[in-house]
């Protein structure tokens, strides 16, 4: 089983994933997990925070000359900004005497509901864990994953499909040429008519004191058939994507294929119609079902969307209660992004690259990198004689 367990503050001395049950022998690359970190911190309408950190991981465990062993892996990312904060989110000691307490929960944060959950007197407590800032270690598992897909010719792209209120709008091309296109746009759209308009937007909402969220969409190709399963709930590949997206700070909704516009259509226009050549084997000509049918691939790319509400934090804050008082007040601002869409879109990237990755595993095994590839070649040959 591949699993991981992340940890680590906002404001802490740094961010810590393990990753257990890699098998041995796969190569890992520092420089691609960085490359990813970078990725996350990049797109118009970020806030101060990426002026300040620099992403980069360090291996403290499981990785010899550049190889996995199959032990448990361990990343981790220095938070620079500690510096500023080692008196503040000491792990020993007494509170400093001019400990500001943050008791003014934001609309639209965990603040409140964690705060009562856990019988926190100071937010902090509460919003160092929540915030998007842990998507680092998302990014950075989900890399890792990356680098097993990639040895098997799996591949991950995203693309903003809507900002705000504007859509990208329909876009020609392969899905290689799609990725190159928005990896090249500050906002992460494909459509370069449309850059200029969602830019002017952010810039609008940030001297309103105002946010935008968006619409990302992420392609996975190369994905053969047969991972996750219909036997079970939880073993559905689209309810763990569903899952997974879904647990990415802000996001608060997920659709595969059509989605729901499957919803709004006669069923003709949405079922894939099958075909058969000796040539190709069993094909579509049409990917409503986003590669995923009854919980399981069908060799198609795989497409999920996933949308992202505005950032809730405010430069013109949104009225709140003191909890320490019970009066109303504006809500306490953290320093923060007007848009993060774009920076969102890499790190759904990465929970479905793990996703994706841990039902390969499952499928497939493999104590040794060596064994995967040989269990996973002998299944591609029996499916090619069905």
């Amino acid at each position: 089983m591949l699993r991981y367990l992340t940890a680590g503050e906002s404001h802490g001395p740094q961010l810590t994933a393990i990753i257990e049950g890699l098998p041995a022998n796969l190569p890992l690359s520092i420089d691609k997990i960085n490359h990813q970190l970078w990725r996350r911190q990049q797109g118009f309408g970020r806030g101060g925070r990426m002026r300040i950190e620099t992403d980069q991981v360090t291996i403290t465990s499981g990785v010899r000359f550049g190889k996995t062993m199959g032990t448990p892996v361990t990343l981790v990312v220095i938070n620079r900004d500690w510096k500023n904060w080692e008196q503040r989110m000491a792990v020993t000691g007494e509170p400093p005497a001019d400990l500001e307490i943050v008791s003014k929960p934001r609309p639209g944060h965990a603040d409140l509901a964690g705060s009562l959950k856990y019988n926190q007197q100071d937010v902090r407590n509460v919003l160092e864990r929540a915030s998007a800032r842990n998507t680092a270690t998302l990014v950075a598992v989900g890399a890792v994953a990356r680098q097993l897909l990639e040895e098997f010719n799996i591949h991950v792209y995203s693309h903003i499909v809507e900002l705000g209120p504007i859509k990208a709008g329909p876009v020609a091309g392969t899905i290689e040429e799609i990725a190159v296109r928005a990896e090249q746009s500050q906002v992460r759209v494909a459509n370069p008519d449309k850059e200029a308009e969602i830019i002017e937007l952010i810039k609008q909402a940030r001297k309103e004191g105002n946010s935008l969220g968006g619409i990302f969409e992420v392609v996975v190709t190369g994905v053969p058939v047969g991972l996750g399963s219909y036997s079970m709930p939880d073993r559905r590949l689209d309810s763990r994507l569903a899952g997974a997206l879904m647990g990415i700070q802000a996001i608060k909704g997920v659709e595969i294929g059509l989605g729901f516009d499957a919803a709004r259509k006669p069923g003709s226009e949405v079922h894939d119609e099958i075909f058969y050549t000796a040539e190709q084997g069993y094909y579509r000509e049409t990917n409503g079902a986003g590669g995923i049918e009854g919980g399981v691939s069908n060799g198609q790319p795989i497409v999920v969307r996933a949308a992202m509400k505005p950032i809730p934090t405010l430069y013109k804050p949104l009225r709140s209660v003191d909890m320490a008082t019970k009066q109303p007040f504006a809500a306490s601002i953290e320093r923060s992004d007007v848009c993060a869409a774009p920076a969102a879109a890499v790190v759904g990237e990465a929970v479905t690259a793990w996703v994706i990755a841990a039902s390969f595993l499952e499928k497939f095994g493999g104590d040794s990198l060596e064994e995967t590839r040989v269990n996973y070649n002998n299944y591609l040959k029996l499916v090619a004689e069905r």
